[in-house]
């Protein structure tokens, strides 16, 4: 029993003087730590840090889009007459000018109907010059009657002038003077009916029926000429031709379509657009544009039209351009690359990412102000290799902390390495 009492004694006293050098070592630690601090900021105040002045940074390419080319005008090729394609010379996909020819139809009716139509003008214009001859030889001979008629009245007259005379002179009878008068009427009245005649020739046409057959005969040819003209059928507007459908061999209708000409010097854009797409174009008159196969030809592009309200069905913004097209790679039914942002527009305040200093959710940079620092709360962007966009908090020009930020204050003042 006493035995037992005495190891109690013992353990008791172990443990007292465990617990005292334990006090005595966290009062030691105490007693150090003050120290230990002071050494620390001294030693980071002495450190000289790093600065870099904030400037805008590009912080990527431009925001781009895909998009459809399609043509503003497009007109359908119809031929003007019925037949047999027999040539061929424009193909799906070509380019094609005003007037060029796309295929031909085979001419060998027309061909016919228009050797005879010129038979026909060349007999009618026969028939016509005879005639116009012959006309003309009546008048000379009407007109040559009408002098002679003349001469033979002024001849009678004189005979009867001196009939009167020897009459009233006695020297010849009444029957004598009656007779002279008689011949002397004849005359006249011979020489009025040549006239008239004369007069009727030149104010009659008498060719005006075989006019008409020659004018007749004429418009046959230029119809048929015409009609000749249509079996080569050819593009109305400069454009690339598209959905084709003739081939040799074939025989098409008039008035039917046998393809399409697309206009390329004057395209329509369009795309759909995802809602933050939509935001980058809004309130934009116009956008760059390229094809992917020649990227240096950039164009711009006027926007006519970009939705107030998302599609309900494709839940899309549909946006369309117009412009007019100096690049013949690009096409209607191709594709080309539509940049909703310019390079200006990715060009943003930044600074380098182990600047930022972080602190739970908030970020924080240090701005040099004259021989100290002021911490900045900053709303930080998108990062582009070592740097990352400052939306908020800072100002280009700015000299921001790159090197011993950690260690910093607000207000802290510090040297800077040269």
């Amino acid at each position: 029993m006493k035995k037992s009492k005495a190891n109690n004694k013992l353990m008791h006293g172990a443990r007292t003087a465990g617990l005292l050098i334990l006090i005595a070592v966290v009062a030691a630690g105490c007693g150090a730590a003050p120290g230990a601090e002071q050494s620390a900021a001294a030693q980071l105040q002495n450190k000289p840090i790093k600065v870099a002045k904030i400037s805008s940074q590009s912080m990527g390419s431009p925001k781009e889009q895909v998009a459809d080319v399609l043509a503003v005008n497009q007109v359908d090729v119809m031929p003007k007459a019925d037949g047999q394609v027999v040539e061929v010379l424009k193909r799906k996909g070509d380019l094609v000018q005003k007037g060029d020819v796309i295929l031909r139809i085979d001419t060998k009716d027309i061909a016919l109907q228009m050797e005879k139509s010129q038979s026909s003008l060349n007999s009618a214009q026969q028939a016509l010059a005879k005639s116009a001859e012959d006309l003309s030889n009546s008048k000379t001979e009407m007109r040559n009657s009408v002098a002679k008629s003349q001469s033979q009245l002024d001849t009678t007259e004189k005979d009867y002038n001196k009939m009167h005379n020897d009459y009233d002179a006695g020297l010849a009878t009444k029957k004598q003077l009656d007779q002279a008068e008689t011949q002397l009427n004849n005359a006249r009245r011979d020489l009025e009916l040549v006239q008239d005649k004369l007069n009727s020739l030149e104010s009659t046409n008498a060719l005006s029926s075989q006019q008409s057959q020659v004018d007749s005969a004429r418009i046959a040819v230029q119809d048929a000429g015409n009609t000749l003209d249509n079996y080569a059928v050819k593009s109305t507007i400069d454009g690339v031709l598209s959905d084709m459908t003739a081939e040799v061999g074939m025989t098409i209708s008039r008035s039917s379509k046998v393809g399409q000409v697309q206009q390329t010097d004057k395209l329509k854009i369009k795309a759909e657009l995802t809602e933050s797409a939509a935001k980058l174009a809004r309130n934009k008159p116009e956008l760059v544009f390229y094809s992917a196969n020649n990227p240096s030809q950039k164009q711009k592009a006027k926007v006519t039209y970009l939705a107030d309200m998302m599609n309900a069905q494709t839940k899309m913004y549909p946006i369309e351009l117009e412009v007019t097209n100096t690049d013949p790679s690009i096409k209607p039914g191709s594709r080309v690359q539509l940049q909703l942002t310019s390079e200006q527009e990715e060009m943003a305040l930044a600074v380098p990412s182990l600047s930022i200093v972080r602190e739970g959710s908030d970020t924080f940079v240090y701005i040099l102000k004259s021989d100290t620092v002021e911490k900045r709360k900053v709303k930080l962007g998108r990062v582009k290799e070592a740097n990352q966009e400052i939306l908020e908090g800072v100002k280009a020009d700015e000299q921001v902390v790159i090197s011993g930020q950690h260690q910093l204050k607000d207000g802290q003042k510090v040297e800077v390495a040269k």
